[in-house]
């Protein structure tokens, strides 16, 4: 096509025993929004990894083809240089650096036989204007939120005179409004500059907001591209899986028993920031066979009221009470909450919760290792059948259980993680962000593992950001905003409009800002 700025033909590309793209073909028109969607293993990111130069010319089979011509990129240098620039899914920024400093690196704005600092922080507050960003350049980037950061990124692109901005998964750590302020920033980019973007993401909502076409991907193949405004969610969904799909949720008939966990008048300080106050006097408790929600906005203290209870893995002069199955319990380290009972699925599962450069095997027993051992010495045997029974129970899609976590995709790396804390017998389970970053598909099957334990009787605490997910999951959703507890809802009286008004009306006249 005259007007096409990319075209990518025939890629295939194969990785040890797996074709992760075979003959891929993907048409991007100068100055759309070209969304990518696809489930978890589908190829997305490996395609972008080809166009980037991560994957340099010469791993794969195809053509690229950038404004008419050839591309053979060797790195990500050369893709630069033409202005194509990714911004992954883990941002690329040094926490202990500037903003100025990250938004040049690899790229410093030198003079006079060294790096012009004026220049450098001159230049990244002009790019962090474009993008909406009124800190001081020199602010260190661990003192700015998530949202900000992501921010960082694009100006960090804006500064390399980017054509083609590829972005993956971008506003999976975002709440709603950074989330609604980065997609019109890429509105706002393609209007006013004709920046092209591709966008990969598992949030149809967000896709349909932002996007002109989209491509869906399945095992590693082009299924078709479709205009975004001729087509409904549902007919996405059934490309990327393959079928339709009726229920975004599984079904479940609740049998709630007893009360497993109380909460009771709950306060956690921040652990360098002594005096302030994250978790404010909680109080909750869960029943037995019972899926409990938490929502609330980012910086709420969903997550540090979570670990907090979790062996006091963060926090300082935590006080309050914690019982189970009435007991009064004292948790003082992560051991001791596991061997009580708790489990406590984190939402970072590359960063914290899982060894991504160990086996599925080494990580689904890693919790309690005692449990596949003789006299202190892990049996071989023992590990190797807990391994296999967990993955053939979970479907983790492997060729077995010695893969390299690394190398799964992303649903396929949560039930590795799902499967490392079932391995460890709780009785009861905290559940943060458990589906962060997955597709339809996989997270349906998480689902289904949260009925299938709750209905063996285990006690399931989740947090989650998707108000959708916490309704269609959960018996009763807590509200917490500045990590105060606002309100209790039961399933029938939960909605989303009811949800955020509770939100809106604790947040009136506070001094926080949400996640900036």
């Amino acid at each position: 096509m005259a007007d096409a700025l990319l075209q990518m033909r025939g890629i295939t590309k194969l990785f040890p025993g797996v074709r992760a793209l075979d003959n891929v073909n993907l048409t991007v028109q100068e100055g759309e929004i070209h969304a990518i969607v696809g489930e978890n293993g589908a190829g997305k990111s490996t395609l972008m990894n080809v166009l980037s130069g991560i994957y340099p010319y010469g791993s794969y089979e195809g053509d690229i083809f950038f404004e008419g011509r050839e591309c053979r990129f060797q790195n990500i240098k050369d893709s630069e240089r033409l202005g194509i620039v990714i911004i992954h899914q883990e941002l690329a920024l040094v926490p202990y650096l500037s903003i100025g400093e990250n938004m040049f690196l690899g790229n410093e704005q030198t003079g006079f036989g060294g790096i012009n600092w004026d220049q450098t922080y001159e230049k990244a507050a002009e790019h962090m204007r474009e993008v909406g960003l009124k800190e001081d350049p020199r602010t260190l980037i661990k003192d700015i939120g998530v949202g900000k950061q992501q921010l960082v990124e694009i100006a960090k692109a804006l500064a390399k005179n980017v054509r083609l901005l590829i972005l993956d998964e971008p506003t999976s750590a975002l709440n709603d409004e950074d989330s609604l302020n980065l997609l019109n920033l890429l509105k706002q980019f393609r209007s006013e500059r004709g920046i092209t973007s591709i966008m990969i993401s598992h949030k149809l909502n967000e896709i349909a907001y932002v996007s002109d076409n989209i491509t869906i991907l399945r095992d590693g193949a082009t299924i078709e591209t479709l205009k975004t405004s001729e087509v409904t969610e549902a007919r996405i969904i059934k490309g990327m899986v393959g079928r339709e799909m009726v229920d975004r949720f599984p079904k479940r008939v609740p049998s709630i028993g007893g009360v497993a966990l109380e909460i009771e008048n709950w306060t956690v300080y921040h652990p360098l920031f002594t005096e302030r106050k994250v978790v404010d006097n909680v109080s909750l408790h869960v029943n037995a066979g019972e899926v409990v929600g938490i929502a609330g906005l980012i910086g709420a203290g969903r997550t540090e009221l979570c670990q907090s209870v979790f062996g006091r893995v963060y926090g300082a002069k935590i006080s309050g009470t914690l019982k189970k199955y009435g007991k009064p319990l004292e948790l003082l380290s992560a051991a001791d909450a596991i061997r009580e009972g708790f489990a406590y699925i984190t939402e970072d599962r590359k960063g914290d919760g899982l060894v991504l450069s160990n086996s599925i095997k080494h990580n689904v027993t890693l919790s309690r290792l005692e449990l596949v051992s003789q006299r202190g010495v892990i049996d071989a045997d023992l590990e190797q059948r807990a391994a296999e029974d967990y993955k053939e129970k979970l479907d983790i899609r492997a060729t077995d259980v010695e893969q390299q976590v690394g190398n799964l995709s992303g649903g396929n790396q949560q039930k590795v993680l799902v499967g490392k804390w079932m391995f460890s017998q709780p009785d009861i389970m905290m559940l943060d962000e458990p589906t962060r970053g997955i597709d339809v598909n996989a997270k349906y099957e998480i689902y289904s593992i949260i009925n299938r334990l709750v209905g063996e009787g285990k006690s399931i605490l989740m947090v989650s950001s998707e108000l959708p997910e916490l309704l269609g999951m959960c018996d009763r959703i807590y509200v917490m905003v500045e990590g105060r507890m606002v309100g209790e809802l039961t399933r029938e009286q939960a909605s989303q409009e009811v949800i955020m008004g509770m939100i809106i009306e604790a947040s009136k006249g506070a001094q926080t800002t949400w996640a900036s």
